[in-house]
């Protein structure tokens, strides 16, 4: 596993206000699906003055319960894959999409620790998904190393920088 990065509360701060520029630029709004994050991405975003106008939602859905109850997640793929899974973090976009009208979403899902890991997905590991629903959504894993603090910090920075990437790209609205 590689050192830790250590992400500082400005390096999150700035990437919130860049997301949130390229957001109201488009007059788009979006939302969060969060699990081992618990709200801090929603919560850097709406730090912000003004983040009404493109934040709609930020859904803190931690258990496996609260992701099928919330965000439709099927109780089949979890079974199958675990919460910590691309298919997971797929249905967890889709669901925030539809429950909320947003644009676009992001969501993550990981292991921060101590505890929590296997040999599989150990403690850092981390997926992510970002779109606009399910045929326009991009995934990615990521394992992360330092202790809970930083494998969160990490996670929120990586899931702004990333759906800021994507509204970049987007010249049309789907």
């Amino acid at each position: 596993m590689s050192e830790a990065v250590h992400v500082s509360d400005e390096a999150l701060n700035q990437a919130a206000d860049h997301l949130g520029d390229l957001l109201q630029a488009r007059g788009w709004v979006m939302a969060t699906a969060e699990s081992c994050t618990g709200g801090w991405v929603a919560k850097v975003l709406t730090d912000r003055p003004g983040s009404s106008a493109y934040v709609t939602a930020g859904l803190v859905t931690y258990s496996n319960a609260a992701k099928q109850a919330v965000l439709g997640v099927d109780a089949g793929t979890l079974a199958q894959h675990g919460a910590v899974s691309e298919p997971v973090v797929r249905q967890m976009v889709a669901g925030a999409v539809a429950l909320t009208g947003a644009d676009v979403a992001v969501a993550i899902s990981g292991i921060a620790g101590p505890g929590g890991g296997s040999e599989d997905k150990p403690v850092g590991t981390v997926w992510f998904a970002w779109g606009a629903g399910p045929e326009q959504t991009e995934v990615a894993l990521r394992h992360f190393a330092g202790d809970r603090d930083q494998v969160r910090r990490q996670s929120v920075l990586f899931a702004l920088q990333s759906l800021a990437g994507y509204v970049q790209q987007l010249k049309t609205r789907a």
